[in-house]
Order: C-alpha cells, then structure tokens, then sequence
C-alpha cells in the first residue's frame, strides 16, 4: 500500500522550491494534491505533468475568498480534505527592527502567520467531514532559536508564531482525529534560499554541524511522514531539520 493511499492534501507555494518536491513526494507516495501557488504558468506546467491525481489553483495564501475557494475545489475534484500542508512564505527585508518599516512587517505577518490561520480555519471543517486530518506548518529553525546575524524581526517572529498556532489547533482538535505539527527547516537549497544568498548559499553550510545544506526532498520525505497514518500519534510537536544548526 502507497504511504498515502487515501490521502487528499492541500499544498501552498507548490510551484517551486520545497512546495514543488513536496507535490512530487506526495503524489508519488499516492495522495491526491490541490497544490496552489502564484506562480500559474509554473502550478500548471507541475500539475499537467503529474497527471489527473493534482489540479493546481491559482491562490494568495492571504486571501480569505481564495482558501475558501481551494477548499471547494478540492472536496469537488476528489473529497473531504485530510491533509493541509501550510509551506507558502516569504523571507522579507532583511533590516533591523528600528530600520524595518512598519508595512515591510506586516506584509511578512501576512503571509507567514496570518495564513497559516486562515488555512487551519477554513480547511478543519473539511477534515471534520473526513473524521480525520494531518495538518503540517512550515515554520522554520528561524522559529526555534533567535539567529545571531540575521536581522530579521518579522520573518522570525512569524515563524515562532506558527509553533503556537500549531500547538494551540492540536489542542482543540486532538479529540477530533485531526493532529498538527510544525516542520522547522534550516539551510534548504531553494530558489528563495539562493536569492538570499547566492548560489551555493553564501557559506550557509559553514553553520550546520553537518557542513551541507539540505536538498527539498529530505524535507518533504519529513512532511510525507507528518501526513501518513506512520505518525499517527504524533501531534503538537516540532520537527527540526536543519542539519544540527539549533544545538549550537
């Protein structure tokens, strides 16, 4: 049997980076995927590639009609939602906290907090319906530790906010079959780590005690896990991946 035979997930920022191998590993491991992004010409081009078990759908994660609307899509196109994988996000300005200008911070909140909310708020009804659900926040190591050097106010506060959201949502719906839990990467070789850095991370390797830097996929084998019925009794937690950055 598939690791998610059954399984009908939604994915955020789906059209590259981590977003794009977690489809992959999903859909290869047998979920069935709405994965949603900005990016439409990329979101179509992945989900036209891996056939009729993904349909993409054009979505700002800030915007409330539009988690509404993924949500229908996907109880039309293939049932009840028992899998929400929150992975859109932005890095933001990288600026002080006196520097940082008070619309910077709040678009950063936006993306990276707000919609982790409105993605639990309007997709647990769904797994309600399912009597059961995984939901996996992309945090990141950024939201288990303050990092020295990295001045970046509002990525990091958001981040530390997922960790409460996801613990606060296990909390209310444990007894409804629906877990939740946090995925805290480090150092992933992505698109948007490349333009912070450059293209072979700006040294970011030097800070993990394992001298690399992650490929997507280990992460996503990570989110297959949280989304199966192998971690099962797993709720509340926070998965750190980030080569061994945070036990320094």
């Amino acid at each position: 049997m598939s690791r998610l035979e059954g399984k009908i997930a939604i994915i955020t920022g789906a059209s590259q980076g981590m977003g794009e191998s977690h489809v992959r590993e999903f859909i290869k491991h047998g979920a069935k995927v709405v994965m949603t992004d900005l990016n439409e010409e990329k979101g179509n081009a992945i989900a036209n590639e891996l056939g009729e078990n993904v349909i993409f759908v054009k979505h700002d994660v800030t915007d409330i009609d539009g988690w509404k609307n993924v949500v229908a899509q996907a109880e039309n196109t293939f049932g009840h939602v028992n899998v929400l994988l929150n992975n859109a996000g932005i890095l933001g300005p990288l600026s002080g906290i006196t520097e940082m200008s008070e619309a910077d911070y709040l678009k950063v909140i936006e993306v990276n907090q707000n919609s982790i909310f409105y993605g639990m708020k309007y997709t647990i009804p769904s797994m309600l319906k399912a009597r059961v659900g995984s939901i996996v926040n992309v945090s990141s190591v950024a939201g288990i530790v303050a990092i020295q050097g990295y001045p970046n106010l509002a990525y990091m506060g958001s981040k530390f906010a997922v960790r409460g959201l996801t613990k606060a949502a296990a909390v209310e719906y444990g007894k409804k079959n629906i877990r939740a839990n946090s995925i805290h990467p480090g150092y992933i070789l992505t698109p948007m780590m490349v333009a912070a850095t450059d293209e072979k991370g700006g040294g970011a390797a030097d800070h993990t005690p394992l001298g690399r830097m992650a490929d997507p996929k280990e992460v996503s084998d990570l989110a297959v896990f949280l989304a199966s019925d192998e971690s099962s009794f797993l709720t509340g937690t926070e998965q750190i991946i980030d080569g061994g950055m945070s036990i320094q």
